[in-house]
């Protein structure tokens, strides 16, 4: 493994901002309309929504969610359980919670205005370090450097000669900031180009070498595409466990609407009758579900 960062190749934040401007994806948030209509709000919600998630699944529920709430004051007044309703089958359900827990945070904190500061961000529910500069980079155009995991992997590849990122640290945010040019708009279209180049093209499985604009800089290319360890942590199978688990209780919740479900009568077809209880007790720890005199619902 390399121990230092390789120089950042000269041309090479041009080459990925002309790639990107000509190939990347054409998704609702980046265009100019979303921003128009929804701001900062509207990214907002991508970004809680794509977190873990692929955007083929993000695209129709952002839209149904923006049509309901397009802004953080028509969303704080939701109930948690229409909240977590609307989630539908989006996965990791307290995302949604988090959400409109910042939903009302920002009316309540800021007028019904999502903040422009990446500290008054980073003290929202559920927003970290990398959401709140999404935020304030590709909603109000300011200069930070914006790391995720595709992004990561781009840097360990192209500037450090890893075939996988090392774990998260605070290395990553220094690193992103060497390519960064220093107008706020170009730095804001090289954030993005590194997210879409580590989505698509970069990928952790099978890397489009051939197809890739910085290919002539990449240091893990040059160097013969060594295996240098993975060390990314693989996702638990989802197939019988707890989560699958969880997302069932969930869905029997949501399909039976305002009502609630008597407890003994819920997945009773479960296999596992121990793992079906201990995802109720979860939810019900988690906020997602509440029981009351032998009845589980959505939270009210």
């Amino acid at each position: 493994m390399p121990e230092t960062v390789s120089p950042i190749p000269q041309g090479m934040t041009l080459r990925l901002a002309e790639w990107y401007r000509t190939d990347a994806r054409d998704l609702p948030w980046r265009r100019p309309a979303f921003h128009e209509e929804f701001g900062a709000w509207g990214v907002l919600v991508s970004e809680f929504m794509l977190q873990q998630t692929p955007v083929t699944r993000v695209i129709p529920h952002l839209e149904a969610w923006l049509a309901r709430w397009p802004t953080p004051t028509a969303m704080s007044a939701a109930t948690p359980a229409e909240v977590v309703q609307q989630w539908a089958n989006l996965g990791y359900p307290r995302r949604a919670l988090w959400l409109h827990r910042a939903a009302v945070e920002v009316v309540t904190r800021h007028g019904g205005i999502v903040p422009r500061d990446v500290d008054a961000l980073l003290a929202l529910s559920g927003i970290g370090d990398y959401t709140a500069r999404a935020v304030a980079v590709f909603s109000y155009g300011d200069r930070h450097p914006v790391v995720d995991t595709n992004t990561r992997r781009v840097l360990a590849r192209a500037l450090e000669g890893r075939s996988q990122p090392a774990p998260p640290s605070r290395r990553d945010l220094p690193l992103m900031e060497s390519l960064l040019p220093s107008s706020a708009r170009d730095a804001a279209v090289i954030n993005a180009a590194a997210m879409e180049l580590g989505a698509t093209i970069c990928t952790a499985r099978a890397p489009r070498c051939d197809d890739c604009p910085i290919a002539i800089d990449c240091a893990w290319l040059a160097a013969g595409r060594p295996d240098t360890g993975d060390t990314r942590r693989r996702q638990a199978a989802y197939e019988g466990s707890d989560r699958q688990a969880r997302g069932a209780v969930l869905r029997a919740l949501r399909d039976a609407a305002d009502a609630a479900v008597p407890l003994d009568l819920l997945l009773t077809d479960w296999p596992d009758a121990i793992q079906r209880d201990r995802a109720i007790d979860s939810l019900i720890a988690d906020g997602l579900a509440e029981a009351r005199d032998g009845l589980l619902s959505l939270p009210g």
